[in-house]
């Protein structure tokens, strides 16, 4: 190699260097906004979760250690009922929200029928609204049609919570099954599964990522939810979300903070239990899925 030819490929090393490391400077408005608006936040919420403030008698306040909000969220019956309430609510969302949305999101997925996006997005088109107004307009309807909150609290609010989250379950659904391997699907029918097996072993197979990331959607926003619960049961459910709420509004953080790491806690568990499921459906679909 000669002289030359070493000298540019030394201006070439120094050039991609150089540009490597301006693409790291354009990371540090988003490190600052995570440190500000992430790390900070989870900091304080830890903080005031294993803290006691003490007043003295001339007013001055002593804050220590203290595992008060811990010991009063396990051996509360009533956190716990809520708890239970709160998923079983969230649960019961999820489950019709996908079985409403998945039929749809298979049909606007298909090229045969939806020949462009106008119909994708009539149905995201409430997302467009502001949330509060849309629950207001939902209690409205609901009072119309005699399922007031008043006296049908459960299924006023199961209700607003299925309206609110359909667009969440949707998105992820759609984005999902444009990916179908559509030869997948002709090669099991031709090979002799019936419609039932098709389905089963390769649609709703291929389909789990979108299912997975559907579900997370709903499930946790449903459980620390608290504006939708309030205003269709009249007050009359109580969710985690609303918990929550209380006990900040009440100055009561230690008890409002440990509740918001509880909420933190299953987060991270759901996702760590489905942190795979991407991955393995992707690695299966070149295999015999019929």
């Amino acid at each position: 190699m000669s002289l030359t030819e070493k000298e540019k490929q030394s201006r070439s090393n120094q050039l991609s260097e150089i540009f490597a490391l301006k693409r790291k400077y354009l990371a540090i408005p988003y490190a600052l906004f995570l440190i500000l608006f992430v790390v900070i936040p989870l900091l304080l919420i830890v903080f005031y979760a294993f803290s006691k403030t003490t007043i003295a008698a001339d007013g001055t306040k002593t804050i220590s250690f203290s595992l008060d909000a811990a010991v009063g969220f396990f051996t509360s019956a009533d956190k716990w009922s809520v708890l239970l309430i709160s998923v079983f609510m969230g649960i019961q969302t999820t489950v019709i929200c996908l079985l409403l949305t998945y039929p749809a999101a298979y049909f606007l997925a298909d090229k045969r029928f939806n020949t462009n996006q106008v119909l994708v997005i009539l149905f995201i088109m409430p997302m467009w609204i502001n949330f509060v107004i849309r629950t207001g307009a939902t209690r409205d309807l609901l009072n119309w049609m005699g399922l007031s909150g008043g006296t049908h609290p459960w299924e006023a609010t199961l209700i607003g919570m299925v309206y609110n989250f359909l667009p969440f379950t949707i998105l992820p659904l759609y984005t999902t099954m444009l990916k179908l391997d559509r030869s997948q699907i002709e090669a099991a029918a031709d090979l002799g599964a019936n419609p039932y097996q098709v389905f089963t072993k390769n649609i709703l197979y291929q389909s789990i990522p979108g299912i997975v990331s559907a579900s997370e959607m709903v499930f946790m926003p449903v459980m620390s939810s608290y504006v939708i619960s309030d205003t269709l049961s009249e007050g009359k459910i109580t969710l985690f979300g609303n918990y929550i709420y209380l006990d900040f509004t009440n100055s009561l953080w230690s008890e409002g903070s440990f509740m918001a790491l509880i909420m933190l806690f299953i987060i991270a568990l759901s996702m760590l239990l489905t942190r795979n499921v991407d991955k393995d459906a992707a690695a299966a679909r070149g295999g015999n899925l019929w």
